[in-house]
C-alpha cells in the first residue's frame, strides 16, 4: 500500500512537467548501470574463492586415491612375496621339528547339535566345529599384521596332522556352499585349522536299566600314523569341549562332558596319543510312560473287573481275560521294536512281564473259582422210582443235596431240567395216559419238585465266591507293593539315575 501511494504521488508530480519525467528516467538508467558494475565487482571475488576451494578439494581427493592405490598394491605385493618366501624350500611331507621333540597338536570342539542317538545301532551323531592348532616355526613371519587369514588352498601346501576318530563310523565335511573350513597363520608360526564336521561314532550301551538309563558315549581322537614320538595330542587349555547353549535333544539330556588325555597301543606298531571326550546322556522317560507303562497298568486294572462279575458268567470272564492277555502280549512285543536283540532283560521288559503275570493270574483265579464252585449254577442230578404207582406217589423225592465236598455238587441247571423232563416222561409211560388219578399225581409231583428245585437254586445263583472276595484285595495290594519295589530299585539312590 505504501509503495502504491508513493508511485501515485510521483506520477502526479511528474505528469505536469515533461522535463521532470525525462530527468527521472536518466537518473534511473545511471543508477542501474552503477548497480550492475558494483554487483559484478562484488561477486567476482566470491566466485574466484569458490573455484579455488573446489580445485583444492579435487587435488586432495585425487592424491589420496592415488596414494591408497599405491599403498594397497604395495601391501598386496608384500604379502604375496611374504607367502612365497615362507613356502620357498618348504617340504610339507615333514612335520615341524622333524627329528626333534614331538609336535604338539591342540584340539577343541564346539558341539552345535547331537542326534540321532540309536539304540539299535548303538551309535550317535553330532554336528560340531573341530579346531586344531599347532606351531610350525618354518611359517613364522614378521610384519604389521599379527594374523593372516588365508585361503583353504594354502592347507594343501603345508603340513597338517592326520587326525581321525578311532570310534568313528561315518564322518564328513560340510561343503555347501563351499568347504566349511578356514586357516589362520600367526606371526610365531602358529597354525589354526578349523572345519565343520558331522561325526557318527560308536557308543556301546548297557540297556539293563532302559528306559531309566544313563549312557556314556565316548569320542576318541588321535593320529592315524604318527606315534607319541612324533605327534602328541592335547586339549586346548582355554576351551576343550564346548556345548552350544541352544542345543536340545528329543529323548536325552546332556548332563556332563568330561574329557582327558590318554595313550593307547594300537596295531602293535607303537604307542599313540589319544584324546577322549565322553558325553553323558540321561534319557527322558515321558515317551515310555505314555506308550508302555500307562497302558500296561490300565490293562492290569481292567483285568480285575472280572472279580466283580458273577462266577456263573463264564463267557464274559473268559473273554475279558483272553482280551487282556492278548493286548499285553502285543504291548510286550511292540516295546522291543526300537531296541537291539540283547540277551538280557531291560527294566521295561520286567515291568511288562509283571503286568502280564497279573493278567494271566486273573484268568487262573477264575479257573479255580469255576472248578470248585460249580454248585452255584444250581445243577442237581435226580433219580425217579417208577416201579409202581404207590411207590412213585409216596416215596419219590429228589435226592439229598450233595455236600460241598462231594463231586456230585458240580452240575448245571440245564442238566437238572432235562432229568426232570425225563422223570415226568417215565412216570407218564408207567402209569398210562388215560388214568386221571395218575395225571393228578404226576402234576402234584411235578409242582412239588419244581418248587423244591427253584428254592434250592435261588439260594445259589449269582453267588460270590470267597476266592473272588479275597482276590479283590490281594491282587491290587500285591501289584502296588511290587510297583513300589520296582520304582525304588531303578529310581532310588542306588539306581542308575
Amino acid at each position: 500500500m505504501k509503495f502504491r501511494e508513493v508511485s501515485n504521488e510521483l506520477l502526479w508530480k511528474t505528469s505536469l512537467d515533461p522535463s521532470a519525467i525525462r530527468n527521472n528516467f536518466q537518473m534511473g538508467e545511471e543508477n542501474l548501470r552503477l548497480y550492475q558494475i558494483s554487483s559484478a565487482w562484488l561477486l567476482r571475488p566470491l566466485a574466484f574463492s569458490i573455484a579455488c576451494h573446489l580445485m583444492c578439494i579435487y587435488s586432495i581427493t585425487t592424491s589420496a586415491e592415488d596414494g591408497l592405490h599405491s599403498f594397497n598394491d604395495t601391501d598386496n605385493s608384500n604379502i604375496s612375496k611374504l607367502l612365497d618366501g615362507l613356502l620357498e624350500g618348504y617340504d610339507n611331507r615333514l612335520r615341524p621339528d622333524f627329528g626333534g621333540s614331538p609336535t604338539l597338536v591342540y584340539i577343541d570342539i564346539e558341539v552345535r547339535s547331537m542326534g540321532p542317538i540309536s539304540e539299535v545301532e548303538m551309535s550317535y551323531s553330532m554336528d560340531c566345529y573341530f579346531r586344531q592348532s599347532w606351531i610350525d616355526r618354518r611359517l613364522a613371519f614378521t610384519g604389521s599384521m599379527a594374523t593372516l587369514a588365508l585361503s583353504i588352498s594354502m592347507l594343501e601346501r603345508i603340513w597338517r596332522p592326520d587326525t581321525y576318530f578311532y570310534n568313528g563310523e561315518y564322518s564328513y565335511l560340510h561343503t555347501i556352499t563351499s568347504p566349511n573350513k578356514f586357516m589362520r597363520l600367526h606371526q610365531n608360526g602358529k597354525v589354526l585349522y578349523s572345519s565343520r564336521l558331522t561325526i557318527k561314532a560308536d557308543c556301546p550301551m548297557n540297556l539293563e536299566n532302559f528306559p531309566m538309563d544313563m549312557q556314556r558315549c565316548p569320542l576318541r581322537i588321535g593320529s592315524f600314523a604318527y606315534s607319541t614320538t612324533n605327534v602328541m595330542y592335547q586339549w586346548n587349555p582355554v576351551r576343550k569341549v564346548v556345548i552350544h547353549p541352544d542345543m536340545k535333544m528329543s529323548q536325552f539330556d546332556l548332563i556332563h562332558t568330561p574329557s582327558g588325555n590318554t595313550t593307547d597301543r594300537l596295531r602293535h606298531v607303537g604307542v599313540f596319543s589319544v584324546l577322549v571326550a565322553s558325553f553323558h546322556l540321561q534319557r527322558h522317560m515321558g515317551y515310555f510312560l505314555i506308550e508302555v507303562y500307562a497302558p500296561c497298568t490300565m490293562l492290569v486294572v481292567l483285568s480285575w473287573v472280572s472279580f466283580w462279575i458273577n462266577r456263573e458268567a463264564t463267557a464274559d470272564r473268559v473273554a475279558l481275560g483272553v482280551t487282556t492277555v492278548l493286548t499285553m502280549t502285543f504291548l510286550g512285543l511292540e516295546s522291543r521294536n526300537d531296541l537291539p536283540r540283547v540277551s538280557y532283560c531291560t527294566a521295561l521288559d520286567y515291568y511288562v512281564a509283571i503286568s502280564f503275570f497279573f493278567v494271566f493270574a486273573t484268568i487262573t483265579e477264575f479257573a479255580v473259582v469255576h472248578y470248585y464252585t460249580k454248585v452255584g449254577s444250581g445243577e442237581y442230578i435226580t433219580k425217579v422210582k417208577s416201579e409202581d404207582d404207590e411207590s412213585f406217589s409216596d416215596e419219590w423225592k429228589p435226592e439229598e443235596e450233595p455236600t460241598n465236598d462231594s463231586p456230585e455238587r458240580f452240575s448245571s441247571l440245564k442238566t437238572f431240567q432235562m432229568d426232570s423232563s425225563y422223570a415226568q416222561h417215565t412216570v407218564r409211560r408207567s402209569l398210562g395216559r388215560n388214568n386221571s388219578q395218575n395225571g393228578r399225581i404226576i402234576r402234584s409231583v411235578s409242582l412239588r419238585k419244581r418248587f423244591t428245585v427253584q428254592q434250592r437254586v435261588s439260594t445259589h445263583l449269582n453267588s460270590v465266591s470267597k476266592l473272588d472276595k479275597i482276590s479283590r484285595w490281594v491282587f491290587p495290594l500285591s501289584f502296588l507293593i511290587i510297583n513300589l519295589i520296582y520304582w525304588y530299585t531303578y529310581l532310588g539312590p542306588d539306581g542308575s539315575s
